[in-house]
């Protein structure tokens, strides 16, 4: 590549007035080539390598981090079976196909996918629920009723601030004007975890309405309202590996694991990428990386990403979502019931949601539950022992089973997602701000090095088909520009000058909006 040339001869030239990054440019002979350097082997990453290699691309190498394929979709052997003796398989991330399929309408593509590898999995009951407060049982499920009416104000508001053009509020301010106003009441609090921050892992105040209401509608409303839980014991990521097994051979050298990338060196000729161990030069990058990891500059860019791609990747969020497993040696909660419902009397979100593997159509006889926590609580207890969560875990399940003996687990483990420095957190959430066109930018190209991945996805950010909806239309782009030897329609929409609003013309499939904003809201009409 005459780039690479170019660069190397210009710092040895000018050694004595050395640019900044020179030391830390190979010289082309040093580095591993390619067409395309893939950076990160989750669904975002093999969507858009397996794009690729249909439209005939196939010189193109990825680069994962990890020891497998999956990224973020992620599993680990937990407990044991009583029957074989061999551990259970759980997902430590991605966990449930969300949004299936609608009626003569489009499939979610995980959906498909899904079911093309067989992956078992079981309907997710939200009304399999039952309610607790620090006294034991205590049904409130009434306050749940309380707060859909209340959420079917805010998204028909939501729809007039898309179509009216209105300035974007946060989550709570809409939930307020709705006449929600939880304050002190820890039950009301805990209803509103249950149906907001369990799907964002971020609270209503630091959360968009407009983005919050379609995030969840684009999904939803257009694929299916079902959310069906994987419990495969090949892994979830049985998929992923799965479909990079149609372009991949057996120790196929353009899959580079356990290789782990430092820095990334762009222009409009092409990418240098820096690992551990070596260098990769590539006509072409696509980054798949977290909005974590781009925020906490775990990965080094020269030059430094342009301000206008800065402020979008700083605005945005990176929320966390802390699965938090027990297996005990017997099941001393309803095995028939999906979902337990706690309300602490102090804390919002403090061990809210358990969720039982136990039962029909899951890990049966398991005697596994599991309890999720996110944001702010998250951080805790990642930064706190095992020893210090399990026991503050069962201390909330003494307290909401008081006649029954909840013994020590036999089983214990939860992951550190916000402390694991190429994810830095579980998935994006859309904050109070940010406009399509901000969110754009954070989506846009620089030179020639493109950004694929969940949070890119405008509709279906913190989703797992965002991820593969931004692979494929990353991988189509490059594969279109290498296959017609034009660069016209390389690069991406951006906005240096940005707006407080978006314009209805903006909602385009050039802004990653494909699907129609009015099917999606239903606006004037009920949830």
């Amino acid at each position: 590549m005459r780039w690479a040339v170019h660069v190397a001869a210009l710092c040895s030239l000018v050694h004595l007035f050395q640019p900044a990054g020179c030391a830390a440019i190979p010289r082309e002979n040093e580095c591993q080539k390619t067409k395309v350097a893939i950076l990160g082997a989750g669904v975002a990453g093999i969507t858009a390598a397996q794009v690729l290699s249909n439209a005939s691309v196939t010189d193109f190498l990825i680069v994962e981090r990890n020891d497998y394929i999956g990224g973020r979709v992620r599993h680990m052997p937990f407990g044991v079976n009583p029957e074989t003796k061999a551990p259970y398989t759980v997902e430590l991330g991605a966990n449930w196909v969300q949004g299936l399929e609608s009626k003569g309408g489009p499939e979610n593509p995980i959906w498909t996918l899904a079911k093309r590898y067989g992956l078992n999995n079981t309907f997710s009951n939200e009304s399999s629920l039952l309610t607790y407060d620090e006294s034991g049982y205590n049904d409130y499920t009434k306050v749940l009723d309380a707060y859909e009416k209340a959420y079917a104000v805010v998204e028909q508001d939501a729809g007039y601030l898309l179509t009216d053009n209105l300035q974007d509020t946060s989550m709570r301010a809409g939930l307020s004007t709705a006449g929600w106003k939880p304050k002190k009441d820890m039950k009301m609090q805990a209803a509103e975890w249950w149906a907001w921050d369990l799907e964002t892992a971020q609270i209503p105040e630091d959360s968009g309405l407009l983005y919050g209401i379609t995030g969840y509608n684009l999904t939803f409303y257009q694929f299916s309202e079902e959310n069906n839980y994987v419990w495969d014991q090949r892994g979830y990521n049985a998929f992923v590996i799965g479909e990079s097994q149609t372009f991949l051979g057996a120790n196929d050298t353009r899959l580079l694991l356990n290789t782990t990338v430092e820095s990334l060196s762009y222009s409009a000729q092409g990418v240098m990428v820096k690992t551990r161990d070596g260098c990769i030069q590539a006509d072409y990058a696509i980054s798949t990386f977290s909005v974590g990891v781009l925020q906490n500059e775990a990965v080094t860019f020269d030059p430094p990403l342009p301000r206008w791609k800065r402020e979008a990747i700083d605005q945005f969020q990176m929320g966390t979502y802390t699965k938090i497993f027990y297996q005990f040696n017997e099941t001393f909660w309803d095995p028939n019931t999906q979902y337990f419902l706690y309300a602490d009397p102090k804390v919002r979100g403090y061990y809210p949601v358990w969720q039982s593997l136990t039962g029909p159509g899951f890990l049966e006889g398991s005697n596994i539950i599991f309890v999720t926590v996110v944001e702010n609580e998250a951080y805790r207890v990642e930064q706190q022992s095992d020893e210090r969560t399990k026991n503050e875990g069962l201390e909330v399940l003494r307290a909401m089973f008081p006649d029954k003996v909840v013994p020590e687990p036999v089983a214990f483990y939860y992951p550190r997602w916000s402390t694991e420095e190429m994810s830095f957190g579980s998935y994006s959430n859309w904050p109070v701000g940010v406009t399509l066109e901000k969110h754009q930018n954070l989506r846009a190209n620089v030179d020639r090095l493109y950004f694929a991945g969940e949070a890119m996805s405008a509709q279906y950010y913190g989703f797992l088909h965002g991820a593969w909806f931004e692979g494929s239309a990353v991988g189509q782009k490059i594969a279109q520009m290498m296959t017609n030897q034009t660069e016209s329609t390389g690069d991406m929409a951006r906005y240096e000058v940005l707006h407080g609003t978006t314009t209805m013309d903006a909602y385009s499939p050039a802004n990653g909006w494909v699907a129609s904003s009015f099917l999606t809201f239903g606006v004037g009409g009920e949830k």
